[in-house]
């Protein structure tokens, strides 16, 4: 059976995601697809929408057969860590190849891209730190650098999103040394990070939220999404009281960062240049996270940078805690799997050379413990503490999901 992978947040999982899956399978010719999936908080610094169970459902739905969480420790980093966690996880599944989105949809330039980087690597690097000491947002310092090193009508695009993930999902195959084939589907009709329906069909994940917390109903996002994924959204809703974004977690951000000493606060991963002293001044005047957040922003930090910061913040994680996880995952957490899933794990599971936990009692507690930790933070945003205690309880006793 062959296997190939595919890196997904599906905060929720929608239309772009599916046509994604299903031109995955074709351009592969795989029998598996494998997704390395992040959990309850994500890549931009924020809480998913649902939790890593309905979000596994949603997929396994869709046509996902295997499902694994990407561990806390590079779900919520920058894109170069992200994709060397995920593509090392799906390395470590056995894939035979892997499928991303992008804007520019050629793998050939793609190729062309990394192999001209690896060539100007310690010219691209200089480039890169000497505009983030200039006051350069990392994403615009990695575009900017890659332009001082000559224009090739052969490489693509990095200043687009979807592309600077591609480059490193595939940066990272290489620096493992895997032999898993790389594929890409042009993203469909919406942009990554679009705030409005653009199509009557396929939206990014960006909008669809958008509508869900603003003045739009659950039906106006309803074209957009698989029956499966709002049939399992409604039940999310109605068992846990609603979903969760950055508003419901303000109060304790807040009183953490008024009651932390600065010189406690230096030491919470991503923090630097002194800027707890501002979000200290800031945390004081604030009457909401989007408040704080419009205080807080500079040009210096992207909104997604400062987001990851304050979600480090929210669940004191320490800055020897990462980067002591930075090299590889340690570990497979099996969230859920379909009847061919379960056929390719019997099959592949002799073969894994990381640990696969389905149920956190047989974890080794000291690898885990962000995971844990990132999930009983994520329960304290629902409001009924019965809902709390029912979500933290999946976390230890939920088996993997299968469908």
């Amino acid at each position: 059976m062959l296997a190939t992978g595919v890196v997904v947040e599906y905060n929720p999982f929608h239309n772009g995601h599916l046509f994604h899956l299903k031109e995955t399978k074709k351009a592969t010719g795989a029998d598996i697809v494998v997704a390395v999936m992040s959990g309850h908080f994500l890549q931009r610094g924020e809480p998913a929408l649902v939790s890593k169970w309905a979000r596994t459902k949603m997929a396994l739905a869709a046509g996902v057969d295997i499902v694994i969480e990407l561990p806390y420790s590079f779900a919520t980093q920058h894109a170069e860590i992200f994709s060397r966690g995920a593509i090392s996880l799906l390395h470590s599944m056995g894939c035979e190849s892997f499928c991303f989105g992008s804007e520019d949809g050629d793998i050939e330039a793609f190729e062309e891209t990394v192999s001209f980087i690896d060539r100007n690597k310690t010219s691209y690097n200089a480039f890169i730190k000497e505009y983030i000491q200039d006051g350069m947002s990392y994403p615009s310092a990695l575009s900017s650098a890659f332009n001082m090193l000559g224009k090739n009508d052969s490489i693509i695009d990095l200043s687009k999103p979807n592309n600077i993930l591609g480059f490193h999902y595939m940066e990272a195959r290489n620096e493992i040394a895997s032999s898993m084939k790389a594929f890409t589907i042009t993203r469909e009709a919406a942009g990554y990070h679009d705030q409005h329906f653009s199509s009557s069909s396929i939206a990014s994940a960006t909008s669809i939220r958008k509508s869900i917390f603003g003045a739009g109903s659950d039906e106006e996002v309803t074209p957009y999404l698989p029956m499966t994924s709002i049939d399992e959204m409604k039940k999310y809703s109605a068992e846990f009281g609603g979903y969760h974004r950055w508003e419901n977690y303000w109060d304790l951000l807040q009183f953490k960062l008024l009651t932390s000493p600065t010189e406690e606060l230096k030491e919470i991963y991503e923090i630097e240049e002194g800027i707890e002293n501002r979000m200290k001044q800031c945390a004081k005047t604030s009457v909401s996270f989007e408040d704080f957040m419009m205080k807080l922003k500079t040009k210096r930090y992207t909104w997604t940078r400062l987001q990851r910061m304050l979600l480090h913040v929210l669940t004191n994680t320490k800055k020897d805690e990462m980067r002591s996880r930075h090299d590889a995952p340690r570990y497979i957490r099996l969230l859920g799997m379909n009847s061919a899933g379960r056929e390719y794990l019997g099959h592949q599971k002799k073969h894994l050379p990381l640990p696969m936990i389905s149920k956190l009692s047989g974890a080794d507690q000291e690898d885990i413990k962000l995971d844990v930790r990132g999930a009983e933070i994520y329960a304290l945003g629902l409001k009924d503490v019965h809902a709390r205690k029912k979500l933290l309880h999946q976390e230890w006793a939920h088996p993997p999901v299968i469908v």
